[in-house]
């Protein structure tokens, strides 16, 4: 069986991006889209990139256009709409699809260990995966949770831990 750690995948701009890149982070994988009704949650997964960055915690975003055509652009207009619109600095990768044969091996691996309702199918953009600092999916989360739901679940796997917000 592989390992998140042993896929690539390639960024917006084209160059493939190894996963052992994030060997001791945590990680959340999200499937998004630039015309989806779920799309302003860049802006709490933006928030929380910010929030957690520097203690051990990165977000990848694949782009996908199997939900309602809601991810339509190309690699370049992805880009323009995530960071125009949302200040998106966290890693975003080319155009994918998540579901069917066609499927990119980090979300095969991905929907393997954490199938949802509908099996081992994506029901629409933004379902979020994370993945501990050992690139063990954890926990898997529909489109309807927004971002700011997701902070205890990181905080509990994340490696540094903040102790400023503690008091």
């Amino acid at each position: 069986m592989n390992r998140f750690y042993d896929f690539k995948a390639n960024s917006l701009q084209g160059a493939e991006i190894d996963m052992s890149k994030y060997v001791g982070k945590v990680v959340l994988v999200v499937n998004t889209a630039s015309k989806c009704g779920y799309t302003p949650q860049y802006k709490g997964l933006q928030e929380l990139y910010e929030r957690y960055h520097d203690q051990g915690f990165e977000i990848l975003g694949f782009p996908c256009n199997q939900f309602a055509g809601q991810e339509p652009g190309d690699s370049e207009s992805i880009q323009s709409e995530c960071l125009i619109n949302y200040g998106v600095t966290f890693q975003m990768f080319e155009k994918i699809e998540v579901n069917g044969p066609g499927a990119h091996p980090v979300f095969q691996f991905l929907k393997k260990a954490l199938p949802g309702k509908l099996g081992r199918s994506i029901k629409w953009n933004f379902t979020k995966f994370l993945l501990d600092a050992e690139g063990r999916p954890t926990k898997r989360f529909g489109s309807r949770i927004p971002p700011t739901d997701l902070e205890k679940h990181i905080e509990a796997l994340l490696p540094v831990k903040d102790l400023s917000r503690a008091a």
